[in-house]
């Protein structure tokens, strides 16, 4: 037995310990890229010109899209958030996924609702056609449509579908925006109308900061562990992450909260994948290999100004099951889109971001557990010295954490979100603590996704515990929804966990 450990030791320590230090200096390379463009953004800050933007009558209009299953409980104020967004023409456009409580009810009372007849255009296929449509006498641009529950994806179809300007921007019904972050978002579009299709912004847990009236007035720290660790993630994910990704042009993820595209190619290429787990990650990649294919000049960006806030799993089952069903949407995409790998035709896309995915996210939970299992079996066995464990952990975790620290100074020094000097160091400690048991249980989570996914099981999400926002409205404060989750032939009822994936140690879909 000795015998067969040292051989799999002796073949698989430096190769461990090199696949680490690769991974943790292409996330430096694209920590450095970010920390050229943030800084940058933070300085040209005043000087950006939403002013002339919100009062411009060029500024093209947007539709905001949105999914709705049982939110009663805050969907009043989200909706109210997402109409007041400083924006000169914007309409709201709700589908409210066959919610069975009382979702339809709290929209109707709050907005006086009324039925009219509207022909669906039908550009886009749905699984499930529109029950009725309705739109508001309260003199704002709100539509809500009724459909039978058929998942996200096919809802998201049908509002895209109905939409009526030439931008569409999908939020979670469960999110907030920035009170300038639509106009921040569409800037991009602005600038060059013809090439610019896709969007994206950050996005941030919202858990435990101070909302009132749809606004976050106070970010803060959440106070559990898990979501804590979380803000750490997506801090590393989005500044670093996809900012880099973004300055190499090789950005192949929007999140699914918080995302602008031109309407036009949206239809093009035939709106959301209603089969697929991740299907705003799917979305992304499916652009770029229609666009490359056609040989058409485009631009996918990133903008690390605007916020989207959401609220982040606080428990270990709701964020096991998100974890599990994040790695197998990425699986999945990348085996449905495989033909772009190392195919020159793809540029960035298929030589760099796609290899990238498949090497340092797609395999990263299967190596690292592979790593630690046999660098602790070498260890226990006598047959690792000190000096080579301790350099695993410096290139596996001490790496790890230095880049970690890093976006938050980024963070600190570029956008400067939180204001107190505890939470910060709240973020610091975090940074530390998610290579101390998270960072291992995520990742056997990960390969619990991908193997569910190896063998076609059905994906299974239970239920999710929302604790509401913390704020002095009645809807901010203490709001409690858990959404149960039904599976049919068509596949997962709802995805209640789907905000943002960050990429970066944590699967992307």
């Amino acid at each position: 037995m000795k015998d067969v450990v040292a051989a799999l030791v002796h073949a698989n320590q430096y190769l461990v310990i090199g696949y680490f230090l690769a991974l943790n200096t292409v996330y430096l390379v694209l920590l450095a890229l970010a920390g050229r463009t943030i800084p940058r953004l933070a300085r040209r800050r005043r000087l950006t010109g939403l002013d002339d933007l919100a009062t411009s009558p060029l500024t093209p209009p947007v539709s905001i899209v949105t999914a709705a299953y049982n939110e009663e409980p805050t969907i009043v104020e989200s909706v109210r958030a997402m109409l007041a967004l400083r924006y000169p023409r914007h309409e709201v456009v709700l589908v409210d996924d066959g919610s069975r409580d009382g979702t339809f009810d709290r929209l109707r009372e709050a907005f006086g609702l009324v039925p009219v007849e509207r022909v669906r255009p039908q550009e886009i296929a749905s699984q499930e056609p529109v029950r009725s449509v309705y739109v508001s006498t309260h003199s704002v641009p709100l539509t809500v449509v009724r459909t039978a529950n058929s998942g996200k994806a096919d809802s998201l179809n049908v509002g895209i579908d109905l939409a009526s300007h030439p931008l569409v921007c999908m939020v979670d019904a469960d999110s907030l925006l920035d009170e300038d972050a639509l106009l921040t978002l569409a800037q991009p579009f602005v600038a060059d109308p013809l090439h610019v299709v896709a969007a994206g912004g950050v996005i941030r847990p919202v858990n435990d900061s101070v909302v009132r009236h749809g606004q976050v007035v106070e970010p803060r720290i959440p106070r559990g562990r898990l979501p804590r660790i979380q803000v750490v993630e997506y801090l590393r994910a989005f500044l670093m992450g996809r900012t880099g990704w973004a300055r190499l042009h090789g950005l192949l993820i929007i999140s699914g909260a918080f995302g602008l595209y031109r309407r036009d190619v949206l239809v093009e290429v035939g709106g959301m994948n209603a089969d697929s787990l991740g299907e705003d990650f799917e979305l992304v990649v499916r652009l770029h290999r229609h666009l490359r294919d056609r040989r058409r000049p485009y631009r996918v960006e990133f903008i690390p100004e605007p916020v989207c806030w959401t609220e982040v799993p606080d428990g270990a089952g709701v964020l096991a099951r998100q974890r599990r069903r994040w790695h197998r949407g990425l699986y999945e995409t990348l085996l449905r889109h495989r033909r772009m790998l190392l195919r020159p035709r793809y540029g960035v896309i298929g030589m760099v971001a796609y290899p990238y995915f498949v090497l340092f996210e797609l395999l990263a939970p299967l190596l690292e557990v592979w790593g630690l299992v046999t660098v602790a079996a070498g260890f226990g066995f006598g047959l690792i010295s000190p000096a080579l464990a301790l350099l695993f952990l410096l290139a596996a975790f001490g790496y790890a954490i230095l880049l970690s620290l890093l976006a938050l100074l980024l963070d600190e020094l570029g956008l400067h979100r939180y204001r107190r000097l505890g939470d910060l160091a709240a973020v610091a400690a975090a940074a530390v603590a998610e290579n101390l048991g998270y960072r291992q249980i995520t990742a056997l989570w990960r390969l619990q996704g991908w193997w569910a996914s190896l063998r076609n099981g059905t994906p299974v999400w239970g239920e999710m515990t929302r604790s509401g926002f913390t704020g002095t409205t009645p809807l901010d404060h203490g709001s409690h929804a858990t959404v149960p989750e039904t599976t049919g032939p068509a596949g997962p009822s709802r995805q209640p966990d789907d905000d943002a994936p960050p990429s970066g140690r944590t699967a992307a879909r």
